[in-house]
């Protein structure tokens, strides 16, 4: 392979990056087994547990669009979360994350939970029988406004659902200081007559609005998950709930269901240990369900039971993440390399903490990253000076031979053996890069530490593009640059090509987060460096040989 095909090589093997972006959209792991659904049916909307099986048997969320009535608003102040909660089921219909601020006006929160259209997005729960409450069941409390009080470690907020045949029901929300965790509590006093033995569901609702991606360069998965040691993590596209063609595990004795987006997700974490059943529906109007059914446990006549599940709603910090729940933190999605990408992420996250300033960790990382790699680097470009050295011996041979293909390609094989020339040396050590290349992009893509996060100067958004495309106009200075260095193809079209692929591909990278295009501008000064050591050494070597002939 001669310089200018590894050179397209490179090329060729990016532009496979970029379209890794959009089929990572769609991606899903494949499960080892199918389990087939009962379904049951409502009217009330609400999730119905099947009869057909003895423990937790199959539910399923019925065909009627959901409605959103409105009750009264309670309010909840945290140092980390505004909610607002609806005393018409209880649901959370509007959640802020006062620690982060929104994709275009700064000043505001960041909104997670939302019912407007078209971007609706909350979380509800109830519990399953006639006489039971449910996210229809219009609540009860004392007071509308709660605030986190200076010194306390938590608060609690308690609804109260209508007492029917004697059964008492209150909700009890459990908000923690310095956490994006609520607790959401169903407290149940049996007095009636008879045992009962209810199940509780919690559930995402959310229409199919975030699944459209972030751009036309740059899309992210968005829609449902679901996490269970048989079958891991499983993603779970609104499109496959539309067409009831999920392959998700049903029941499980451990696990997760969560509602994905970039940087941020929500999920409904229960103890492992205790039988659940996941379930998935289209709601009718593009609005979508994920969620669990969980049994609450036989309840006397006289006595009391409870359950409680927590839901996380926050951003995709990895460190955080894995200490919630088993599988958690595979919600940040590295894609297939995560295998690489963790590790990077970890190291990333090490040397930020050390300089506090992720645009210098950036730059930290791209030099470890060249110093590991620099006896790969090193061979391949010693290949392509050689290469460049040959440049004029090479064309000498195709004005000789013209367009007689195979003498010149038996005199360019010839003219390799004699100088002992590879024409395939650098072509491993660009190989070996690219998966970690490929592997630093989604880590710096996908990690939310980045978002808003500030480097220098007129980068305040490492994860938002250059607003001024310097870094992208000095990127593509630097890959002219790279051209300049490597072997001149004999090919006249060939060397028109490789001269228009740094402004196209500077093109690209305006649309590039900051951070991503920070790591690949600081990668080909150091390539250039390198390279130009190496190339001035190889030409005074063959210049020293030249002279000692003469």
């Amino acid at each position: 392979m001669d310089t200018q095909r590894l050179i397209m090589f490179v090329v060729f093997s990016f532009s496979i990056l970029m379209l890794w972006d959009a089929w990572q959209k769609d991606q899903h792991p494949q499960p080892t087994q199918n389990m087939p659904a009962t379904v049951a049916s409502s009217t009330s909307g609400v999730p119905v547990p099947s009869k057909s099986a003895p423990t937790l048997p199959h539910a399923v969320v019925p065909d009627d669009v959901q409605q959103l009535p409105k009750g009264e608003r309670i309010k909840v102040h945290t140092d980390t979360l505004y909610v607002e909660i609806d005393t018409v089921g209880g649901d959370i219909r509007r959640l802020e994350l006062t620690k982060h601020r929104d994709d275009t006006d700064k000043s505001k929160h960041f909104v997670l939970f939302a019912e407007q259209k078209p971007n609706t997005y909350i979380a509800q729960s109830g519990l399953i029988g006639n006489i039971l409450p449910t996210h229809k069941t219009l609540f009860t409390v004392h007071g509308t406004e709660f605030s986190l009080a200076t010194g306390s470690s938590d608060l609690k907020v308690k609804l109260s659902a209508p007492i029917s045949s004697g059964i008492q029901v209150d909700k009890i929300f459990t908000f923690h200081r310095d956490s994006y965790v609520v607790d959401v509590e169903y407290q149940i006093r049996n007095g009636s007559e008879n045992a009962i033995s209810p199940h509780a569901y919690y559930q995402l609702v959310r229409d199919d609005s975030a699944s459209k991606g972030d751009s036309m360069f740059i899309s992210t998965y968005a829609g449902p998950a679901i996490y269970t040691e048989n079958q891991k993590f499983q993603k779970v596209s609104f499109s496959d709930i539309e067409k009831n063609k999920t392959t998700h595990q049903k029941q499980s004795n451990d696990g997760w269901v969560a509602m994905l987006q970039h940087y941020f997700l929500s999920a409904w974490l229960p103890n492992n240990g205790m039988s659940r059943e996941f379930y998935t529906k289209a709601m009718g109007n593009k609005l979508y369900a994920a969620g669990v059914i969980l049994p609450v446990g036989s309840i006397a006549p006289g006595a009391s039971g409870m359950i409680s599940v927590p839901l996380y709603a926050g951003p995709q910090e990895q460190e955080n993440l894995s200490k919630l729940a088993p599988g958690l933190d595979l919600t940040i999605d590295y894609g297939l390399l995560t295998i690489i990408a963790a590790p990077l992420f970890w190291v990333l996250s090490k040397i930020q903490g050390m300089v506090n300033n992720w645009g210098v960790a950036i730059i930290l990382l791209t030099v470890l990253i060249k110093l590991a790699f620099y006896p790969l680097a090193a061979k391949s470009y010693r290949s392509m000076a050689h290469m460049r050295v040959l440049g004029p011996k090479l064309q000498k041979l195709k004005e000789q031979y013209g367009d007689d293909r195979q003498r010149l390609h038996q005199a360019m094989m010839e003219l390799y053996k004699t100088e002992k020339v590879n024409p395939l040396g650098g072509c491993l050590p660009v190989v070996v890069q690219i998966p970690v290349f490929i592997a630093l992009y989604w880590v710096l893509l996908a990690s939310v530490e980045m978002r808003h996060a500030p480097f220098a100067l007129w980068i305040q958004d490492l994860s938002a593009a250059d607003p001024y495309y310097v870094l992208p106009i000095i990127m593509g200075i630097t890959m002219i640059i790279q051209t300049k260095l490597n072997p001149t193809p004999p090919d006249p079209i060939q060397a028109k090509v490789m001269m228009v692929m740094p402004f196209a591909f500077s093109i690209f990278f305006f649309f590039f987060p900051a951070g991503l295009v920070l790591y690949w501008v600081v990668n080909n000064v150091l390539s250039i460096a390198q390279q130009w050591q190496i190339t001035r050494s190889m030409e005074q070597l063959h210049a020293a040989k030249g002279h000692g002939k003469n």
